[in-house]
């Protein structure tokens, strides 16, 4: 188990250095550009089956306990150490990481993005997968600092060189605003270690705050939460959301949505949460009204952009949906509640996989209609998708009544707990105004359903294709394989809540209890 956690977090790390290299010559197949991106489709297999594996060897009956742990002392002068280990919190997003890397590199291997070598692409795939792994396995503070960096690079260039329609300035966005958030949460990381003594994550969330003072833990929740916020994101910081996955590649969409906004608050609960609960319940008001002011935000921004004649980009629409989605992660994190931060964790695999979706689905759109603008796509009738290649408008329509929450699908199970942890917040927070959070919250829902339904009526209905238009293709058997583990997933979270319940709410009952032990 030691070797395997290892294996997964170091192995796509080696594996772009290999990617670097020449392919040997029996694995050439018909062009150095096929290799190398076989090549990604091979590391990222082996990392998935790894993962697997791993979770069918994790032990269910005590998901609150770390597991396949590394503890190695590496720079003794300041005390970190190279410490791994996962439980029910951090394994289901190990495995969704893995399986989007996975499913990123096959959809890549037939429909490359347009740019630069497919050698340095591969390789900045697999930094990014590796650096993610990273961030969900680590038990330093430091080391959690330095994998959740990692991610940046490979991120900034995968926009700037394989993106579309001003790249360069979305990646000079994403980049400067989540590298000015993470000098901040440094800073609150720094201030933790050094009053506490270590900066160890186990031994801190044990501690449960009782080693530092309520003026540190809500100095070091203002800086470690502004950083956090900006990757979540949560608005008003939310900014360069929208212009990243706008002109990102359908991977790089894929990864940031289904991933990389998950780093964010994975970080409030692995580390807010436990270590500095006085702090975090100073701020767990203003953090909720943020949250709600984000599902609002982002509901009447996607309204604006489906509205006939607005020219709403597509990929843009999803953009803001993910800001929505992510405020009621941070209203179940706000609670401090085990039902509301397990509906928290919940809407963050949800969202990985129905936004993963989605992208997926757009991005097939814009291949084939050579656009994402809606008004071009629906024209005078819609885009008819139903009639033109039913099964692609099928799966849209279904992405689409997942993502606004439908019962019986992984968007309603997150939504409906964080609402329910506003309810009954925390002790010591006051219940009417998350009350008023919770009746806010609600409203958002009805709001998602309402330019979602829009989305499909826009897109998938319209009238029959004009005489001599060009039919456009249906889903193609490489695109079928990337969506298919993704629709299957998200049935089976809806139908089969306690699959992930079962693994967080122990752990999230010791995290909030004083930390895994």
């Amino acid at each position: 188990m030691q070797f395997l956690l290892a294996l997964i977090v170091a192995g796509p790390l080696l594996g772009a250095v290999a990617a670097l290299l020449p392919a040997p010559p029996g694995l050439k197949g018909k062009s150095p550009d096929q290799a190398v991106l076989r090549h990604g489709v091979t590391v990222t297999g082996v990392i998935l089956l790894a993962a697997i594996v791993l979770a069918l060897g994790f032990d269910h009956d005590h998901p609150s306990t770390m597991q396949a742990t590394t503890d190695i002392s590496w720079i003794r002068a300041l005390d970190v150490r190279i410490h791994l280990g996962v439980d029910g919190i951090s394994l289901p997003l190990l495995v969704l990481t893995a399986l989007l890397a996975f499913l990123c590199a096959l959809y890549s291997y037939f429909k490359m993005p347009s740019g630069p070598s497919p050698k340095a692409f591969v390789a900045l795939l697999l930094v990014l997968e590796s650096g993610t792994l990273a961030t969900f396995a680590v038990l330093d503070l430091v080391l959690f600092f330095l994998a959740f960096e990692t991610v940046l690079i490979p991120m900034y260039f995968l926009i700037a060189r394989w993106g579309g329609e001003g790249r360069r300035a979305a990646a000079w966005k994403f980049i400067l605003y989540t590298l000015l958030g993470s000098v901040v949460m440094l800073l609150g990381l720094l201030l933790i270690g050094v009053k506490a003594g270590t900066f160890d994550m186990v031994a801190l969330a044990t501690d449960n705050g009782r080693g530092l003072t309520t003026s540190v833990q809500v100095i070091a929740v203002l800086a470690i939460g502004l950083g956090l916020a900006v990757k979540t994101p949560m608005w008003p910081l939310h900014s360069w959301l929208p212009d990243a996955h706008t002109a990102a590649p359908t991977v790089g969409s894929v990864l940031l949505a289904g991933v990389l906004l998950k780093m964010g608050t994975y970080g409030f609960v692995r580390i807010v949460l436990p270590i500095a609960p006085d702090g975090m319940r100073t701020f767990a008001p203003y953090l909720a009204a943020f949250a709600v002011a984000g599902i609002i935000y982002g509901s009447l921004a996607c309204l604006a952009l489906v509205r006939p004649g607005s020219k709403g980009d597509l990929k843009r629409l999803i953009a803001y949906s993910s800001v929505g989605h992510m405020g009621f992660v941070l209203l179940g994190i706000a609670t401090m509640t085990p039902t509301g931060v397990n509906g928290a964790l919940f809407a963050n695999i949800a969202h990985g996989l129905v936004t993963g979706l989605l992208f997926f689905l757009v991005g097939a759109v814009k291949d084939r209609y050579g656009t994402a603008d809606l008004d071009t796509l629906a024209g005078a009738t819609g885009a008819a998708l139903y009639g033109r290649a039913p099964r692609l408008g099928a799966l849209l329509a279904f992405a689409a009544v997942a993502s606004l929450g439908l019962p019986g699908l992984a968007g309603f199970w997150g939504e409906m707990l964080a609402l329910f942890g506003a309810f009954e917040p925390a002790a010591g927070l006051s219940r009417p105004a998350f009350l008023t959070f919770m009746a806010i919250g609600a409203f958002g829902t009805l709001l998602t359903a309402a330019y979602l339904l829009l989305v499909v009526r826009r897109v998938c209905m319209g009238g029959p294709r004009p005489e001599g238009e060009t039919a456009i293709a249906d889903v193609q058997g490489y695109e079928f394989a990337a969506w298919t583990p993704l629709v299957a997933l998200t049935v089976l979270a809806g139908l089969w809540p306690a699959v992930l319940l079962g693994l967080t709410d122990p752990a999230v009952q010791q995290l909030l209890a004083g930390g895994p032990r």
